[in-house]
């Protein structure tokens, strides 16, 4: 733009020098201040460089400070073993699981929670945190081909489980074990019987039925799949292991089917958990400075309209743009 400028006025001295000389041509516009023109342009100027830096959203000055929460830690040990794909719940017992954690993550305000999957193998998902949003998008990655070791591990959950809470004794802690009851290795019992006497309860939310269903092959497809001797494997809920595991726990035994009264269960067991104060230390927004910025841009403006471009009779007096 200030190029713009000095080429327009330069081809308008050129212009004018086609009238005559430019001493005479002041003589006979008297009025016409050539300086109180580039103060306008320069005040314009100025002022659309503040409207830009105001649109540039300036940002300055962060301080920590620190906010007072209560709520519960949570750690849900989810089963992903090929099991989880029989459809005796809609749409099977995996995603019926995932839409159930859901919900709660959606009712958690203060709170913190985890995700640890297992099958044969127990691994850590999500560490614990407050993220929601990230513990809803890990969510819904969750498969069993993510772990290769087929088989249902309670023991090694329930274990690592325990290791994710955070330090703070004062946290009211549980873990949400989803499980359709097929344990094969053993020893859940006693791992949740361990977690208890350190003040950590075990829920256990057994999904399926106890007629069973056959399991789909992973991937997708009609096929079902078979034993060593060709018939198919059909998966039962086995609830008087999740009820024991529970009652090791000091938790609660919650069947999930295709109701609603598993989740209004959970909800349930979750406020009775004792909400503990903690705290948190988090940094707050930058503070927005485009205000400083755009009075100044009004400013400039104001000067620039209240400028007059030829000289001003009421101050021929005073000859401030004079050599």
């Amino acid at each position: 733009l200030a190029g713009l400028h000095y080429a327009t006025n330069y081809y308008r001295k050129r212009r004018l020098a086609r009238y005559g000389d430019a001493g005479l041509l002041k003589e006979l516009m008297p009025d016409v201040s050539a300086v109180r023109r580039e103060v306008k342009t320069w005040l314009m100027l100025f002022a659309f460089a503040m409207l830009v830096f105001a649109l540039a959203r300036p940002q300055f000055g962060t301080k920590e400070e620190t906010r007072k929460r209560q709520g519960i830690e949570a750690i849900i040990a989810m089963d992903i073993s090929n099991s989880m794909l029989a459809e005796d719940v809609t749409p099977n017992r995996l995603e019926k699981a995932k839409m159930l954690v859901s919900s709660i993550v959606d009712k958690m305000t203060d709170d913190k929670i985890g995700l640890i999957v297992y099958a044969g193998e127990a691994y850590t998902q999500l560490p614990i945190t407050s993220d929601y949003v990230s513990a809803k998008m890990f969510l819904e990655t969750i498969s069993p081909e993510m772990i290769s070791t087929q088989g249902t591990d309670i023991k090694q959950a329930i274990d690592l489980a325990m290791k994710s809470f955070t330090p703070n004794q004062q946290a009211s802690k549980a873990i949400f074990v989803i499980t359709d009851g097929e344990d094969n290795e053993g020893g859940a019992m006693e791992m949740a019987k361990a977690a208890a006497e350190k003040g950590i309860k075990v829920y256990v939310l057994g999904i399926g039925s106890p007629q069973g269903a056959p399991i789909p092959m992973p991937g997708g497809g009609s096929q079902y799949i078979v034993d060593n001797s060709g018939n198919v494997v059909v998966s039962k809920l086995n609830e008087q292991m999740c009820r024991d595991i529970a009652a090791a726990g000091q938790g609660a035994y919650i069947y999930v089917d295709n109701s609603s009264s598993a989740q209004e269960q959970l909800s349930g067991y979750v406020d009775k958990l004792g909400k503990t104060e903690m705290e948190s230390k988090v940094f707050s927004e930058y503070d927005e400075q485009f205000q400083a910025v755009a009075l100044l841009a009004l400013f400039f403006l104001i000067l620039e309209v209240c400028m007059i471009e030829r000289k001003n009779p009421l101050f021929k007096g005073i000859k401030l743009f004079r050599k």
